[in-house]
């Protein structure tokens, strides 16, 4: 039998070193939002009864329900009470998924058609991120993602070859034997691994889709894109690179952020 709401909001909060009680409040009620233990429509209790619960002050609980109800996870009736929203907005960038996850947070129909795959030899772009050598071994795939149809995103992937032992994954093994199929890298390594990411990082910048890649976007070389550089670790050494040029056409890619 699984956890109850009463359970859940009865459990003092763990508060790791250093780390802001509002915040740590926060990510107790967000994980039991997001993970169902707290379904839509549940009435949350007072706020003192809810930091009596928890084992920590008023304050901080008051500015974490403040932050949840921005973050659209909790709404309020006026003279009833905050509710869990029956709606959750989507996961973006924040949680570390495969590329196409994050497209099909809005619900469109999501295609990946990839390009090419093959072994390569990393360029200075390359083995600065994955931390190995310029010219060491790596496995690449190019795929395009299209969104309802239309080309939204190009995604270029790097992952290092003969580094099993190092990044604690069978990147080699598993990637031999995949088939040209309609997946990134990331989601194929995930599926047949298992392999849980918890830590990485993503760098945004503007510019513009080039000649290479504004026929495959099906925009002009001077069409602006979004690019995001992505590095995954596994085992706390780089394990995947990602870059993704993503066309001005899409919409509704989100970064969840939370006050410090």
């Amino acid at each position: 039998m699984g956890t109850t709401a009463e359970e859940y909001l009865s459990s003092p909060v763990v508060i790791t070193h250093r780390q802001p009680i509002r915040i740590a409040v926060y990510s107790r009620l967000a994980a039991g939002i997001r993970s169902g233990v707290l379904p839509a429509g549940t009435l949350l209790p007072r706020e003192s009864e809810l930091a009596e619960r928890l084992g920590v002050s008023r304050t901080p609980v008051r500015e974490a329900l403040i932050l949840l109800e921005e973050d659209g996870l909790l709404t309020t009736k006026r003279g009833v009470g905050r509710f869990v929203a029956d709606s959750l907005p989507a996961l973006g960038l924040e949680k570390i998924q495969p590329f196409e996850d994050i497209m099909a947070t809005g619900g469109a129909d999501i295609e990946v058609s990839p390009i090419k795959t093959l072994f390569d030899s990393a360029t200075e772009f390359v083995s600065d991120r994955l931390r190995i050598a310029v010219g060491d071994d790596t496995w690449f795939r190019e795929s395009l993602v299209s969104v309802g149809g239309a080309p939204a995103a190009i995604v270029q992937e790097h992952l290092p070859s003969h580094r099993d032992a190092e990044v604690g994954l069978d990147i080699d093994a598993t990637l031999r034997q995949l088939p040209d199929d309609g997946r990134t890298l990331l989601a194929e390594l995930i599926d047949r691994t298992g392999a849980s990411f918890s830590k990485g990082e993503c760098h945004l910048a503007a510019s513009t889709a080039g000649e290479s890649r504004a026929p495959l976007l099906h925009v002009a070389d001077d069409a602006p894109v979004l690019i995001l550089t992505e590095t995954i670790l596994h085992n706390d050494r780089p394990a995947y690179l990602g870059k993704y040029i993503v066309s001005t056409n899409v919409h509704g890619l989100s970064i969840m952020q939370t006050g410090v």
